[in-house]
């Protein structure tokens, strides 16, 4: 009801859903709502006032009953990863645990720099009824509380205390959602009975609006210094991150890299920055990369880092550069454009190669450089093949990898996380087309995979509703979250869920073992705690949540079964044991440092402490 002609008065609540409904972006041409909808868990923290003004608008924007609210955040960053920052999901949660079981959530969409709303429930404002359930209370703070919590882990936090702030916070969680240099989740915290209190908002706060992504132009003088610097380099490498794709500036990479004959080195987020097949494409750098990628960036004297914070998985702890090396850092975050006294280039990666282009003109690589960088990534190519091979040798995680790879769609999308598929999908996933991997490994956060995967199946069916989405998942991470193999098939989401069973958590025992120590509590069978180990069975499990399952015994029937589930409608889940041991991809590995004890009483300890010691010798050391 209109208070006046120029206001409406409506509960807070009514008002949040109001100007998330009113609020839209322009992507190819095509004005979407930036809010896709949103992942909800009701408790009596959210239930009688959010609830309430979300039901009228149930068509338009959609609410996904979550199982748990980590898992709901997860899958939101998975969908705002899809559409490359441009829409997000809203995760709603009761006060208390609902609320504080999102903090997982808002962490890892923060480290990969993901918008997420987070309407969450907070206590009483009045504190009349004080202490409410499930309340902590702080007795010398009385205003502290969990989701106080959240302020470490989002770009932007808010607790709502009067209902006229929401003019100003949603406005400005938009805003920081929507921004290329400090896009993360964004947290406001609902008191109860705030939700529900009404105000005389000003009809124009939910006038149509129509955003578009800030570009930020580089600055001319640090573009010229950037340009000197590869105009004078006789072994140029470019390193290409997730923010190129955010960017938009796949083609305007590829483009600069063809004019200027520069090697294209991948991160583990710029995994399908570039095809497979591009002979420019040298592999994925790093710790869990490739041997081409990692011998060409030990020899480049200038390397050209585009849209990447420089990860320790990237960088191999920074050994895995040459000291005498110069980085030029272009990033839209100063932050991230100015680690280890690099040449910053604050801006946007397309104007940037934009400019950067206009004043190389004429400069190409040493063409010895190029067709070294080539014939290494040849060698790689070979490997990867033997790697990914089938036959007299025990399951392997490269294996499955193989036998999907080959049976995939271009458009299909690959999502892991977490244990040991992300370097195995890393190393050896054959990109099939451009943005379609998703190694979630800015937070490295187990339970992301199945989740994941139904927030950019949601996505997915919104652009591309044929193609499918694929997730490879280790029996621990399934073990830790997979709840959402009920809610792919409760909502129709398909999923193809490989389930790759080693016995528990084989690659964190490989790296006890590769630091001396003798195999304790990683896999199931070495748990002191256990006194008799058991498999899981997966397939039953799965299919007690509405899945079709199928167990296979080796890589050949995984392909029969993974047709099968190519051509089903239905989410599918495919399990298959691998060895905990044998058949980890060895090739490709830069140095990582990981603190190991200085003295130990066992001398294998010492022993690999010293030889990983060793290697520090290649550390740039902040220069």
């Amino acid at each position: 009801m209109n208070a006046t002609q120029d206001t409406i008065r409506l509960t807070v609540a009514q008002a949040i859903v109001r100007y998330l409904m009113n609020q839209f972006i322009e992507i190819d041409g095509v004005e979407t709502r930036i809010c896709g909808g949103g992942f909800g868990i009701f408790g009596h923290g959210n239930v009688p006032c959010l609830g309430e003004a979300l039901y009228p608008v149930q068509d338009e924007l959609p609410l996904y009953r979550g199982q748990n609210e980590q898992s709901m955040g997860f899958a939101a960053a998975a969908y705002a990863k899809y559409h490359l920052r441009r829409r997000f999901m809203f995760c709603t949660a009761s006060a208390g645990p609902g609320t504080a079981n999102l903090l997982t959530a808002s962490a890892l969409a923060h480290a990969n720099r993901l918008p997420m709303l987070m309407l969450c429930g907070d206590t009483f404002l009045t504190r009349l009824p004080d202490p409410v359930l499930q309340q902590l209370e702080h007795f010398g703070n009385p205003t502290l509380g969990v989701n106080d919590a959240f302020k470490a882990v989002t770009r932007f936090w808010d607790r709502i205390t009067h209902p006229a702030q929401i003019m100003q916070s949603l406005p400005a969680a938009l805003n920081t959602m929507l921004d290329p240099a400090d896009c993360g989740p964004a947290f406001l915290g609902l008191p109860q009975d705030l939700q529900g209190w009404a105000h005389d908002y000003p009809v124009a706060f939910f006038a149509r609006r129509v955003h578009r992504i800030r570009r930020q132009a580089p600055d001319t003088a640090e573009i010229a210094d950037a340009a000197a610097l590869i105009a004078g380099a006789k072994r140029p490498m470019i390193i290409a991150g997730g923010g190129v794709q955010y960017s938009g500036a796949v083609a305007d990479l590829t483009a600069f890299a063809e004019t200027h004959a520069i090697p294209v080195v991948e991160t583990i987020a710029g995994r399908a920055n570039l095809l497979d097949s591009h002979d420019l494409n040298i592999g994925p750098i790093g710790v869990t990369g490739s041997d081409s990628a990692n011998t060409i960036a030990e020899e480049a004297d200038v390397i050209l880092a585009i849209g990447t914070r420089l990860q320790d998985f990237t960088t191999g702890s920074w050994t895995a550069f040459a000291k005498d090396a110069k980085i030029i850092a272009v990033n839209v975050g100063r932050h991230d454009a100015t680690k280890h006294l690099s040449l910053p280039v604050v801006g946007d990666a397309k104007l940037a190669l934009s400019a950067l282009g206009a004043a190389l003109a004429g400069y190409e690589a040493p063409a010895e450089w190029t067709a070294r960088a080539r014939a290494e990534r040849a060698k790689w190519d070979d490997y990867v093949a033997r790697n990914v091979a089938h036959g007299n040798r025990p399951n392997s995680y490269a294996q499955a990898i193989g036998v999907v790879n080959d049976l995939c769609d271009a458009k299909d999308r690959v999502v892991t996380a977490a244990g040991g598929l992300p370097a195995e999908v890393t190393a050896n996933w054959r990109t099939l087309d451009i943005g379609t991997v998703d190694v979630e490994f800015g937070f490295s956060c187990m339970g992301y995979e199945i989740a994941g995967g139904w927030g950019a199946r949601i996505a997915q069916t919104e652009r591309e509703p044929t193609a499918d989405t694929v997730v490879f998942v280790g029996d621990g991470s399934y073990l830790l979250m997979n709840s959402d193999i009920y809610s792919s098939v409760l909502t129709q989401k398909k999923l193809i869920i490989l389930v790759l069973d080693n016995g528990g958590f084989a690659v964190i025992n490989k790296l006890q073992n590769n630091t001396g120590n003798t195999s304790f509590n990683n896999l199931i069978k070495d748990c002191p705690t256990v006194p008799e180990a058991f498999a899981v069975d997966f397939e039953a499990h799965a299919r007690a949540m509405g899945a079709d399952a199928v167990t296979v015994a080796n890589p050949a029937e995984l392909g029969d079964a993974f047709r099968r589930a190519k051509a089903s409608d239905k989410t599918c889940v495919i399990v298959m044991q691998v060895d905990p041991y044998d058949g980890w991809t060895e090739g490709g590995h830069a140095w990582w440092e990981v603190g190991t004890p200085e003295i130990s009483e066992n001398t294998k300890v010492t022993e690999k402490h010293a030889e990983i010691e060793a290697d520090r010798v290649k550390q740039r050391q902040g220069v």
